[in-house]
């Protein structure tokens, strides 16, 4: 009898054991379960995201004795096209009749340089053979700037300058419908 006993304990003892690990087992597959389809869900999600990301870059204010302008270029390195709702030099908004912009999935090697006139088909030379025409903005219509294009701005006679503010900085910000960028350059002497 005692052998009985003894092969009851052990045989109890197992059953036991087999509950702990069947627990473990669940508990286990349940967090490998949810660790997969959290995966799958950022995985899902963030492939079909494509964020907004502008460069700028070259930008430049001038000061004459009769005009100022302001020049600098939007590269559009994000993965979607991109609508520019409004551009601010020093706080003050710049009504798209003032701009002038021109697109192209060129290079800009050259640095951008002051335009004693600007105006509908005004060139603007971006590398060695390589130009960009200006277009004028309308009242009505926001500017597009396509994934992976470059963009050739210039705002002319921007309110906020004057001859006083040659030397001193001035701030320049680009709006979209989901960002804010901002650049700083110091105004220059119109040469």
């Amino acid at each position: 009898m005692s052998e009985e006993r003894e092969m009851r304990k052990i045989f109890k003892n197992k059953k036991g054991l087999s509950t702990v690990i069947t627990t473990l087992i669940i508990l286990v597959v349940s967090i490998l379960l949810a660790t997969v389809v959290t995966y799958y869900a950022i995985n899902v999600t963030s492939t079909r995201v494509e964020e907004e990301s502008l460069y700028i870059s070259k930008q430049h204010a001038w000061v004459s004795s009769n005009n100022a302008q302001v020049a600098f270029i939007i590269i559009n390195t994000g993965g979607r096209d991109v609508v520019i709702d409004k551009i601010t030099v020093r706080g003050q908004e710049c009504p798209w009749t003032s701009v002038y912009y021109g697109t192209t999935n060129e290079t800009v090697t050259n640095d951008l340089t002051y335009q004693e006139s600007l105006s509908n088909g005004t060139k603007i030379t971006i590398s060695d053979s390589k130009n960009v025409t200006l277009i004028q903005g309308t009242t009505s219509t926001d500017i597009t700037l396509k994934s992976g294009y470059t963009m050739v701005v210039y705002i002319d006679d921007p309110d906020s300058l004057s001859l006083n503010d040659i030397g001193t900085t001035v701030g320049i910000n680009i709006f979209t419908a989901q960002a804010q960028y901002y650049k700083e350059c110091n105004v220059e002497a119109a040469s």
